[in-house]
C-alpha cells in the first residue's frame, strides 16, 4: 500500500522566524502518527530554519527548486549540495511557475531529476496542462510529454521512489479545481503509463499526488479516489491550522 504524501508549498512566503513560528504551531497538532508522509516546502532562506524546527518529528522538507550543476556562475540559482547541507530531504521540479513564468522545459525538468537523485533528494515532479491545452483535448498526450522527457534515462527503482505531483495549471491559484473525476482519469492515466514505461511494480510504487487549489474543504473527496495518493498545497499550506487539517482528511480517506 502506497503511503499518502502531503507537501505544503510556501512559495515566495515566509522569513525564516515566521518558518519557526509555522512548525511550532503546526507540531501542536501532533500528525505523525496518521499515517500520512509531511512534507515543508518553504524558499531557500528558511530552509535551514524549517528543518530544524521539524528536528525529531517525521516531516520532512524541501527546496521548492535546484540547478543541475554542482557549482559555478549560476546567479540566483541553489545547488542539491546546498539543499542537503541545509536540511532539505526533497525538492520540488517542474512546478507550472518555474515551467509556464521562467520557462523551463522537460530537458531542464530531466537533468534537476538525475541530479535530485543523485544528491540523495527525492524528487516531487510536477507535471500539468494549461486550459487551452484541456480544452483542446490535449491533457493525456501533454502529461505524457512530461513524464517521458522528465523521466527520462531513469530506472525502474528511481521512478518508484520519486513523486509525481498532477497540477493542472488552470486550477492553481484560480480558485477552481478539478473535479473528483477529472482528478482521477488523469492520475490514472499517469499511473499506467509509468507502468508502460517502467513497468508495472513501478506502477503500483510511485505515488502520484494532486495539486491545484486543493483545501480542507475539497481534499477529502479528491484523496479518496483510487489513484490519488496525496496533493501538494499552495495558499492552503501556508497557515498551521488549515494544513494540519488537509494531512488529517487524507490520513482518514486512506483508513
Amino acid at each position: 500500500m502506497r503511503v499518502p504524501f502531503v507537501a505544503a508549498n510556501w512559495k515566495m512566503h515566509k522569513t525564516a522566524s515566521e518558518a519557526i513560528s509555522y512548525v511550532t504551531d503546526f507540531n501542536r497538532h501532533e500528525l505523525s502518527a496518521t499515517g500520512v508522509e509531511i512534507v515543508l516546502a518553504p524558499p531557500f532562506t528558511a530552509i535551514h530554519a524549517t528543518s530544524a524546527a521539524v528536528a525529531g518529528t517525521a516531516t520532512g522538507v524541501a527546496g521548492q527548486d535546484l540547478h543541475w550543476e554542482p557549482q559555478g556562475a549560476f546567479t540566483g540559482e541553489i545547488s542539491a549540495h546546498m539543499l542537503k547541507e541545509a536540511g532539505a530531504t526533497h525538492v520540488i521540479i517542474g512546478h507550472s511557475e518555474r515551467r509556464h513564468i521562467f520557462g523551463e522545459t522537460d530537458e531542464d525538468v530531466q537533468r534537476k531529476v538525475q541530479t535530485a537523485i543523485k544528491n540523495g533528494l527525492t524528487p516531487i515532479v510536477c507535471v500539468g496542462e494549461t486550459l487551452d491545452e484541456r480544452e483542446s483535448k490535449q491533457t493525456l498526450t501533454v502529461l505524457n510529454r512530461q513524464l517521458e522527457g522528465g523521466l527520462k534515462g531513469l530506472d525502474g527503482r528511481q521512478v518508484g521512489a520519486l513523486v509525481v505531483a498532477y497540477e493542472p495549471v488552470w486550477a492553481i491559484g484560480t480558485g477552481r479545481v478539478a473535479t473528483p473525476a477529472q482528478a482521477q482519469e488523469a492520475h490514472a492515466h499517469i499511473r499506467l503509463r509509468l507502468g508502460k514505461l517502467f513497468g508495472e511494480e513501478v506502477q503500483q510504487q510511485c505515488r502520484v499526488i494532486y495539486g491545484g487549489s486543493v483545501k480542507p474543504s475539497n481534499v477529502a473527496e479528491l484523496t479518496s479516489q483510487r489513484d490519488v495518493d496525496g496533493a501538494l498545497v499552495g495558499g492552503a499550506g501556508l497557515e498551521p491550522d488549515s494544513f494540519s487539517e488537509i494531512v488529517a482528511k487524507t490520513a482518514a480517506t486512506t483508513v
